[in-house]
C-alpha cells in the first residue's frame, strides 16, 4: 500500500521529526496530541535537541539488549512524597532468575538531589510504603513473617532514615493495601476473610484461623460451587471475600467495616489504582463495590461511602450509572469526590468519564462531556483547584489538568507512559512515574512553568509550552548506558473504510538501511490494549528487535486512545475490520520502508492477539510462521470455559446457545471463530498456553495444537503447568522468549528457510 496525497509527510533525520512545509498549517494531532499547529521553528528546533542521539563514538559501544538485561532491570513500584516535599518513597523490585524470584523493597531519595537508596531489605520483601500525615512515620506491608501484615517505623526526615519496623496487624488472613487516614490516626487495609466468620474481632479472627486450618488439613480437596465466577484469571475464588478492616495507628485490633457481606470490597482488579479513600477530615472513606448477584456477568462496580464515626452505619451508594464506576478521589477541602465512571453495562472497554460527586447537594455531573478519551490515574491538587488525570492518547499516556468546573483542559505532558500522580504543595509540580519504549519506568519531577496546549472536547485548539520535566531517579542508568535501544517510529495509514490508523516500527540495533531484515509483527491483547510509547517486561518490543528484525506494531480498530467509536468498532467485528487494519498497516510498512523484508514475516499475539494469530492462520499465507499464546480457537467452546462472561456476551452480541432468557447468537460466534477455518492452516505455529489461565483456557491452546498436528503442519506446543494467562517467573519468562526467538529464527533467517 503506497503513501496517499491526503497524508503528511514524516520523517526522522538524525532523530529529528521533519515535517513535509506544506503541511505544517494543518498538523493538528500527532505524536500522542503533541500541538504542532502554529509551531515555532524554536519550539521544533528544541525538540530535535531533545531527541538527537548520542554522539557516533558513544553510540559505537553500546550494544543489542539481551534478555539478561531484562531481568537485571530494576522495577519501579508505587511512589509516595513525604509531607514536607523532601522525600520520594517507592518500591522497587529485583529480579534474580537464578532464585526464580521477584523481590520488592522500599527505596528513598531526597527531591533536591542525591542517589536513591534501598531502606529496607528482608528476604520477603516490603511494598506499599507510604508516610504518614505528619511524616514522622511510614508504612509498609511484608511478609517477613510468614504472612502479609501491617509494618510501621519512626522515620527522620532530617536524615532520610527509618528505625526498625515493628509489626502493626497480627490477623491470620493477612493485610494489604494500607492507607493512612489525613489525621494519621487510623490506617485502612483490605483482608480476605471468610463472611460467615461472624462476632467479636478476636472472635472472627479465631473462626477464620479454624477454617483454614481445617482446609490445609483435609485430605479431600474438592470444592463446591453453587454461582458462576468460582475461579478467575489464575486461581479458584473460594469462600473467602475481601473485606476493608480499620486499624488505630497506635495499635489494636482491626476492625471488620463489612461484616457478614459475600461481595469482595474492593473488587478484583488488575491494575487499576486505589479502589477506596478517606475524607479529609477522617470521619467517612468511599469505596468500590459490586453488589450484582451475578458476578460473571457484571461490570457495575459502584462507589459507596461510609461513616466510620458510627460503628453501626451502613454504605451509601452515589454512584448511579449502570456501568463500572471506579477510582473514588475527595477533594482536599472536602466538597467533592472525583470518580470515574462508564456509562453502558457489561462492557468493561467502555469509556471512563471524568465525574463530580457534590457531597453537599448530592448531584453528579460529568466533569469533560466531550472529552472522547479514558480517563486514568486521578489526582488533585492541594488546593482543590484542579484536577490531574491521564489519559492514553495515539501510543502515548500523557497528563492533563482540568478545573473542577470542566473548564481550562490542558495537556501538561507530551511523549511517554505517565502514571502514579503526586501533586505538590506549591501548585505547579507533580512527582510521578514516566516510563518510554526506550526506558523502564522512572520517578520524574514535573513543573508546570508557563502555559500549557489548551484542549476542548477533546480536540487540541492551541499550542503553547508544555512543562519541563527532571527525571529524579536513575534506577537503571548504567545498564541503559550500554544498550542500543532504537527509537519508536509513528506512522499513519488508512484501514478499513478508509480510517486512519497508527502503526510503530522499531528497527534492529546497528541498523544498516541498505540491508533488508526480517519482521516481527506484533498483535496486542484486550482486544482493547494498545501498543505505544511504554516499556514491557513480557513482550517487550526492543528485545524482539535486538536479535536483527524490523519489529512493527499496528493499533487496529479495538485499541484505546483513539476516541470510543475506534474502540467499539472490534465489538462483534473480532475477525472484520481489526484484521483489516493490520493487514492494510502490514502492507504499509512493507510499501514505505524499502528495509523491510516482506518474504521473511513472523505474525506473534497474545490473548487478543493470539485470536488474531490463530484466525490469520485461516486467512492468509503471507507469513512464515506465527505464534500463537494464550488465544481463543474455537469462541464457542471458549465461552463456556472461561469465567468473565461479560466479556464474550458483550463482544459477540450474546450467548452462543438457545434462547433461555438471554440473548442468542451462535451465528456470530461461528462467523468469527478461528477453529472453522482449520482447513486453510499451512503456516508453521508455535502454540504457548499455561495450565492456570483462566481467561483463555488451557483446552484452546490444546485444540488448536491437535488441529495443526493433525493438518501436518509444522508446529510446536509450549506447555507452563505453572502459570496464568500471562508467564511471569523469570525462568519461565526465560524459556518462553528463548523459544519465541528460535521459533522465529528457524523460519525467517536463512539458515531455517529450508528446515
Amino acid at each position: 500500500m503506497t503513501s496517499r496525497a491526503d497524508e503528511p509527510t514524516v520523517k526522522r533525520i538524525d532523530g529529528c521529526l521533519a515535517f513535509d512545509p506544506a503541511w505544517s498549517p494543518r498538523l493538528s494531532l500527532m505524536r500522542g496530541s503533541a500541538i504542532f499547529r502554529h509551531a515555532s521553528a524554536a519550539a521544533l528546533l528544541l525538540s530535535c535537541l531533545l531527541v538527537s542521539p548520542l554522539p557516533v563514538a558513544a553510540q559505537a559501544q553500546r550494544r543489542p539488549m539481551r534478555f539478561e538485561d531484562l531481568m537485571k532491570m530494576r522495577r519501579l513500584g508505587g511512589i509516595d512524597v513525604s509531607p514536607d516535599g523532601r522525600w520520594v518513597l517507592f518500591t522497587v523490585t529485583d529480579v534474580d532468575p537464578e532464585r526464580n524470584t521477584r523481590t520488592p523493597h522500599l527505596w528513598l531519595m531526597r527531591l533536591d538531589g542525591g542517589n536513591e537508596t534501598p531502606i529496607t531489605a528482608s528476604s520477603a520483601g516490603e511494598s506499599g510504603g507510604r508516610f504518614s500525615p505528619d511524616g514522622k512515620q511510614i508504612l509498609f506491608v511484608s511478609a517477613r513473617d510468614g504472612v502479609s501484615q501491617i509494618y510501621l517505623a519512626a522515620f527522620d526526615s532530617s536524615g532520610g532514615t527509618i528505625s526498625e519496623a515493628h509489626r502493626l496487624t497480627h490477623l491470620s488472613s493477612g493485610a494489604d493495601g494500607a492507607i493512612w487516614s489525613p489525621d494519621g490516626t487510623n490506617i485502612l487495609f483490605t483482608s480476605a476473610v471468610y463472611p460467615d466468620c461472624a462476632g467479636k474481632e478476636e472472635e472472627a479472627d479465631a473462626c477464620n484461623r479454624q477454617r483454614d486450618r481445617q482446609q490445609a488439613d483435609s485430605l479431600v480437596k474438592a470444592k463446591v460451587f453453587t454461582q458462576l465466577l468460582f475461579r478467575h484469571w489464575n486461581q479458584y475464588t473460594g469462600d473467602k471475600r475481601s473485606h476493608l478492616f480499620l486499624v488505630a495507628a497506635a495499635g489494636g485490633v482491626p476492625r471488620d467495616l463489612n461484616p457478614g457481606v459475600d461481595h469482595d470490597i474492593p473488587p478484583f482488579s488488575l491494575s487499576e489504582p486505589d479502589a477506596y479513600a478517606f475524607s479529609p477530615d477522617s470521619k467517612e472513606i468511599a469505596f468500590e463495590w459490586n453488589t450484582d448477584l451475578i458476578p460473571a456477568l457484571s461490570t457495575n462496580s459502584d462507589i459507596s461511602t461510609l461513616s466510620l464515626s458510627d460503628p453501626n452505619a451502613r454504605p451509601i451508594r452515589i454512584s448511579t450509572s449502570p456501568g463500572g464506576d471506579f477510582t473514588p478521589r475527595y477533594s482536599p477541602d472536602g466538597k467533592y469526590i472525583a470518580f470515574r465512571s462508564q456509562a453502558r453495562a457489561g462492557y468493561e472497554s467502555d469509556r471512563f468519564r471524568l465525574m463530580l460527586y457534590d457531597r453537599q447537594s448530592k448531584q453528579i455531573r460529568e466533569v469533560l462531556p466531550g472529552f472522547d478519551r479514558w480517563v486514568q490515574d486521578l489526582a488533585w491538587s492541594p488546593d482543590a483547584k484542579t484536577i490531574y488525570f491521564t489519559s492514553g492518547a495515539s501510543g502515548e499516556q500523557p497528563v492533563l489538568a482540568v478545573e473542577p468546573a470542566g473548564r481550562n483542559l490542558r495537556q501538561i505532558t507530551d511523549l511517554g507512559t505517565y502514571g502514579d500522580l503526586h501533586p505538590m504543595a506549591d501548585g505547579e509540580s507533580l512527582i510521578l512515574a514516566r516510563e518510554t519504549v526506550r526506558q523502564p519506568s522512572e520517578v520524574y519531577l514535573l513543573r508546570q512553568g508557563g502555559e500549557s496546549p489548551a484542549i476542548a472536547a477533546g480536540k487540541n485548539v492551541a499550542a503553547r509550552s508544555l512543562a519541563t520535566e527532571h527525571q529524579i531517579s536513575h534506577l537503571n542508568r548504567g545498564l541503559l548506558s550500554q544498550l542500543e535501544l532504537p527509537e519508536l517510529v509513528h506512522f499513519w495509514f488508512y484501514g478499513a473504510q478508509r480510517t486512519r490508523v497508527e502503526g510503530f516500527l522499531i528497527k534492529p540495533p546497528n541498523f544498516d538501511p541498505q540491508q533488508k531484515y526480517p519482521v516481527k509483527f506484533l498483535m496486542h491483547g484486550g482486544p482493547e490494549g494498545e501498543w505505544g510509547d511504554s516499556w514491557s517486561y513480557r513482550w517487550n518490543p526492543e528485545l524482539f528487535a535486538a536479535s536483527g528484525y524490523v519489529v512493527i506494531m499496528i493499533n487496529p480498530r479495538g485499541s484505546v486512545g483513539y476516541g470510543q467509536a475506534f474502540i467499539d468498532g472490534v465489538n462483534g467485528d473480532w475477525g472484520g475490520k481489526p484484521y483489516i487494519d493490520l493487514m492494510r498497516g502490514l502492507d504499509y510498512a512493507e510499501a514505505t520502508y524499502p528495509f523491510v523484508d516482506k518474504t521473511r514475516e513472523c505474525a506473534l499475539g497474545a490473548s487478543y492477539g493470539g485470536y488474531m494469530a490463530n484466525w490469520i492462520l485461516g486467512h492468509t499465507d503471507r507469513f512464515r510462521c506465527i505464534v500463537s499464546h494464550d488465544g481463543m480457537f474455537d469462541t464457542e467452546g471458549a465461552y463456556g470455559s472461561t469465567e468473565e462472561l461479560w466479556f464474550p456476551e458483550w463482544e459477540f452480541r450474546g450467548v452462543p446457545w438457545g434462547r433461555t432468557g438471554n440473548r442468542s447468537n451462535r451465528e456470530l460466534y461461528r462467523r468469527w471463530s478461528p477453529a472453522l477455518f482449520a482447513a486453510n492452516f499451512k503456516t508453521p505455529t508455535l502454540v504457548i498456553h499455561s495450565q492456570f489461565d483462566y481467561r483463555l483456557d488451557l483446552s484452546q491452546g490444546i485444540e488448536l495444537f491437535t488441529t495443526l498436528q493433525r493438518r501436518n503442519v509444522p508446529s510446536k506446543m509450549l506447555y507452563f503447568p505453572d502459570e496464568g494467562h500471562w508467564v511471569l517467573k523469570p525462568q519461565n519468562s526465560r524459556l518462553w522468549n528463548k523459544t519465541i526467538s528460535d521459533w522465529c529464527d528457524l523460519w525467517t533467517k536463512p539458515a531455517g528457510s529450508q528446515p
